[in-house]
């Protein structure tokens, strides 16, 4: 009885609306509305290329990133392709923490500048302590 139970596969739930259809309706209302203020955000630019390459890159790596989230989602938990899609999660969050980093620091003092990319090198490292270095059920 034992070695039945042991060869069938174990049956772990799965989360909700992860089955390969469409999107929740949330999910949908929330990517309109980050278009739509994408849209916006050019819109009212006035040609401004520096504006519009931030706008566009902030969209593109939002996009990416909530696709490879919901692809680490779906991935089985021990699978290397898990652990592939950790590391684009964590440059594309580094990506965007940098960009918007560079937009704030650069209309603030120079002491104030320095204090932002500290700030961002502290983020990024602890972002990749916990992603990748930082083992489950130990105390730091």
């Amino acid at each position: 009885m034992d070695e039945a139970l042991l060869e069938q596969p174990v049956n772990q739930p799965e989360l909700e609306n992860h089955d390969g259809r469409r999107p929740s309706l949330l999910t949908v209302i929330g990517f309109i509305f980050l278009t739509f203020n994408s849209v916006m955000a050019v819109y009212r630019s006035n040609a401004d290329g520096k504006t519009i390459s931030f706008v566009v890159f902030f969209y593109l790596d939002l996009v990416v990133l909530f696709y490879f989230l919901r692809q680490f989602e779906k991935a089985p938990p021990d699978s290397p392709r898990r652990e592939h899609i950790k590391m684009v999660v964590w440059l594309l969050t580094t990506m965007l923490t940098t960009a918007f980093s560079y937009m704030v620091a650069e209309i603030m003092p120079l002491p104030m500048q320095m204090l932002v990319w500290a700030m961002v090198g502290m983020t990024m490292l602890g972002g990749f302590y916990a992603f990748f270095l930082h083992q489950k059920g130990t105390k730091a």
